[in-house]
């Protein structure tokens, strides 16, 4: 039986990628364990048909935490027994990489972002050239690795002269007859799912709700900015109109997903990660039948010009996003087609077809489906 590590720097709870890469990788009879770390506001695990491991970590951020996160990973896998150990990001890269040249065994790598371009690190050139450092050290030494959308592929193509599959983040395939329906109302329902950090078009997204009526905002999701955000709820006396939810679970967040009458991901032209970004979310809205209103960036508007199912906005400022949101509503007609193929969107972008891709990888290094 083949032993299998995947390594994270979250806390598992709602990493999706991680978590439906783990179930296929089950399919080969392999014996699978995650390790993430634990946080003080860590969420109880669902169940989960591998094997979980959270480390207990002193520093909570900073190179500290890094540091210490990836000691903790090396030490981890050199003294078990793993034929593959699965590296996702950059930030999980140096532990994983020195246990390997140490050991037999195989790494494999997945970059779920483009992570020196994040934009946490666009005004920090001192960080961001030390992770630069570290990917261009180690990242053409790996024979086997993939990332999220064609551009990060090619990108990685240009720096290093790596080959790199590409494996989308596609959520499961939902039967259209399980979509909860829901009774409809005047108020037009927005959400919001992800992580809670700049240049995700948040605080424009909240401003913006000042100037629409009969509309709601839902934010589901926790992260750097939070308690900004809460204030900024506050301050413009809109707890009316918006609702911050915070993290929930994986199996609740899909039945949220589908009250929802659009599904937004405005994120911010600041670094290529978000550039040439394919959100998790975006797939999430899709399998819920719910149409999207994205950034105009190339892999998003890809998606939404094939199938059909939202629109784009320009960044502006939040009057002109009202507008936007105002128009959606209003157009019944166009809106009811967006919604009718989300149905064909949904059955072809889902993780059914998109992980015969990952069994393919797998399968050259002895994995046997």
């Amino acid at each position: 039986m083949k032993r299998i590590l995947l390594a994270v720097t979250n806390d598992l709870s709602t990493d999706n990628r991680v978590h439906k890469i783990s179930c296929t990788l089950l399919k080969s009879g392999a014996k699978v364990t995650v390790v993430g770390r634990k946080k003080p506001n860590s969420i109880a695990l669902d169940n989960r048909p591998y094997q979980t491991k959270r480390f207990n970590l002193l520093f909570k951020k900073g190179p500290c935490f890094y540091m210490e996160y990836n000691f903790r990973l090396f030490f981890y896998i050199l003294f078990r027994k793993f034929d593959i150990v699965v590296s996702n990001d950059l930030d999980t890269l140096l532990g994983s990489f020195l246990a390997y040249k140490i050991k037999s065994m195989n790494l494999i790598y997945d970059s779920h972002e483009y992570f020196t371009e994040v934009p946490e690190l666009q005004e920090r050139k001192r960080t961001q050239n030390v992770w630069k450092s570290i990917e261009k050290r180690i990242l053409p030494k790996i024979k086997y690795a993939y990332t999220v959308s064609e551009s990060i592929a090619l990108e990685y193509e240009k720096l290093y002269g790596i080959k790199m599959s590409v494996v989308r983040n596609l959520p499961n395939y939902i039967n259209s007859d399980k979509i909860v329906k829901q009774e409809k109302t005047e108020t037009f329902k927005i959400l919001y799912q992800g992580s809670l950090n700049i240049g995700r078009g948040l605080e424009q997204l909240i401003d913006s709700m000042q100037f629409i009526e009969n509309a709601k905002l839902i934010i589901f999701g926790d992260g750097d900015i939070t308690k900004q955000l809460q204030h900024q709820i506050q301050d413009k006396n809109l707890t009316e109109k918006i609702d911050l939810r915070g993290r929930i679970s994986i199996s609740k967040l899909k039945e949220e997903t589908q009250k929802a009458d659009l599904g937004v991901s405005l994120e911010e032209n600041i670094g290529l990660n978000y550039f040439y970004a394919l959100p998790n979310k975006l797939f999430d809205y899709i399998q819920a039948r719910v149409p999207v209103l994205v950034s105009p960036f190339p892999e998003m508007q890809k998606i939404i010009k094939e199938y059909d199912i939202g629109t784009t906005y320009e960044h502006k400022n939040p009057q002109a996003l009202a507008k936007k949101l105002k128009e959606i509503t209003e157009q019944k007609g166009l809106y009811k087609k967006w919604k009718d193929n989300t149905e064909q969107a949904a059955q072809e972008l889902c993780w059914g077809n998109e992980e015969k891709i990952l069994i393919d990888i797998y399968s050259k290094i002895g994995l046997a489906f």
